[in-house]
């Protein structure tokens, strides 16, 4: 047997084998699989946007003869792939985020993989929270720079690992997400500023999961706590709330231009279509209204769906951990049964025997819905 089919027989045999689930349809809140609809709590179109035929009508019929309305880029930015709706969303971005320039990248995979490892060498030095994205990992690991993992959440311990670290490189760069992607909790950026100001380093947050729902301007967590000015580096994705593709790095001119000449993911890749581009400029610009408004309605509903569980969370990512593997399964192919998509989510996305079932709030999902599912996991004692 190979070594890849050894490997797959462990996974299988672990309860961690992994499949392309076939989706034939989304629609709104719903999806269908095998010609079964099926209320979907396993997405990230926090703002139920990607499926709104009112809003892609609209769209379609105002842009659909432009010269840029095209499907392919056909080469990298330093080329011939962009055009003069990238530097307007560019710019939008930057604006919204009070930064001085902006870079467009293809996924917030590629992004913080750029970033993170273009922006460091090895005369310097990364203090990433311990359960940030594989993007981030990866980046660092990419990167010749020296790094250290602080205890989730835990800043007296970031603070010691700066104390005994930091004076020995050059530039420093702290990072963390804003809002956590599997467990919903959100970092205290206000203490982080306000170490990386004692400790002389650079804060970079990731605010794929916030941008879109949280602050006054919909720019995240940063946003939302007043400290846009205070964050130097911002990497956020396009392609959740905002229902597009692509993400993109906002900080100030010097580092952006950086950026368009160091990171790799961003040289050496085709830029994505200018009609996605064009997509988000829509939602940014002319139905910006309509996007704050769904942004509202799902945090009415995070207020409720947590006082309902006698929760303290504030974001729309609702963990329930069952532990095994097994278990997990299991429940999510009982609630499927039932008609709710929701996805196991295992090791190694989550750390070992802390499987779960990741409820993903979306606008149109209402609290009634919310609670039948709870009262149908209650159901199995995993609660």
């Amino acid at each position: 047997m190979s070594f890849y089919s050894e490997e797959i027989k462990k996974l299988v045999e672990k309860d961690n084998f992994r499949q392309v689930h076939n989706i034939e349809e989304k629609r709104g809140k719903y999806l269908s699989i095998n010609g079964r609809e099926l209320l979907n709590f396993s997405s990230n179109d926090y703002l139920n946007l990607s499926t709104d035929r009112k809003l892609i009508d609209e769209f379609l019929e105002k842009y659909k003869n432009s010269n840029e309305f095209i499907f392919s880029s056909t080469s990298s930015r330093l080329l011939t792939g962009t055009s003069s709706c990238y530097k307007k969303l560019e710019q939008n971005l930057a604006k919204l985020f009070k930064k001085e320039a902006c870079l467009l990248f293809n996924t917030g995979y590629q992004c913080n993989l750029g970033v993170v490892s273009s922006l460091v060498n090895r005369d310097d030095v990364i203090f990433s929270d311990k359960l940030n994205h594989a993007s981030i990992i990866d980046g660092m690991r990419l990167s010749s720079a020296q790094f250290y993992r602080y205890k989730h959440f835990d800043y007296d311990n970031l603070e010691e690992l700066l104390k005994k670290h930091r004076a020995n490189y050059k530039k420093a760069i702290i990072i963390s997400e804003s809002v956590f992607s599997m467990d919903g909790d959100i970092a205290d950026i206000k203490k982080l500023v306000e170490l990386k100001k004692k400790y002389d380093c650079y804060l970079m947050i990731d605010e794929a999961h916030a941008f879109g729902i949280f602050g006054d301007n919909l720019a995240g967590i940063s946003d939302r706590d007043n400290l846009l000015n205070e964050v130097d580096i911002i990497t956020a994705t396009l392609g959740k709330s905002l229902a597009s593709m692509g993400a993109f790095c906002v900080a100030n001119k010097t580092i952006i231009d950086y950026l368009i000449n160091k990171a790799n993911s961003f040289i050496f890749s085709t830029a994505i279509s200018s009609v996605n581009v064009m997509w988000s400029n829509f939602l940014l610009e002319e139905k910006f209204k309509t996007v704050k408004q769904k942004a509202e309605k799902l945090n009415k509903l995070i207020i409720e769906a947590n006082e309902f569980i006698g929760n303290s969370g504030e974001t729309q990512i609702v963990p329930i951990i069952i532990g095994e593997n097994s278990k997990t399964i299991k429940i999510a192919e009982e609630l499927r049964s039932k008609g709710f998509y929701i996805l196991p989510v295992r090791p190694p996305t989550v750390p070992v025997n802390t499987s779960r079932l990741r409820l993903s709030l979306t606008a149109d999902i209402t609290i009634e819905e919310f609670k039948t599912v709870i009262d149908t996991v209650r159901g199995y004692n995993a609660i």
